[in-house]
């Protein structure tokens, strides 16, 4: 009888009401998650000082360009309280990165 059970429960997972697979890119998500991943790449960029990486992954986070994507990080950050050496990493990759943008942005003659 059990396996029964075990056996209808799985039919009706597997055909009647499969799970649907939905595709969420980085860019949507909502700005506490994005902060949290711009953090984690501040902590990596404060281990390795790869800006290459770095840019590289802030970028996955959406269109806009990397400096603004950071800004709108530590702000939030500010709001909702992130610790002193979270907003410190977060500046130094802000500061990194916006020394090297006028670099990628200035149009070569």
């Amino acid at each position: 009888m059990m396996g029964l059970g075990i056996a209808a429960s799985l039919a009706y997972g597997w055909y009647l009401a499969p799970n649907q697979k939905v595709n969420i890119q980085p860019d949507n998500l909502r700005i506490d998650y994005k902060s949290d991943v711009v953090l984690m790449v501040a902590e990596a960029y404060h281990a390795d000082h790869n800006l290459a990486s770095a840019i590289t992954r802030i970028s996955l986070l959406g269109n806009t360009q990397p400096v603004d994507t950071i800004q709108k990080a530590i702000l939030f950050a500010e709001q909702q309280g992130y610790s002193d050496l979270d907003l410190q990493m977060m500046r130094e990759l802000l500061a990194a990165v916006q020394e090297l943008t006028p670099l990628i942005t200035t149009p070569i003659p």
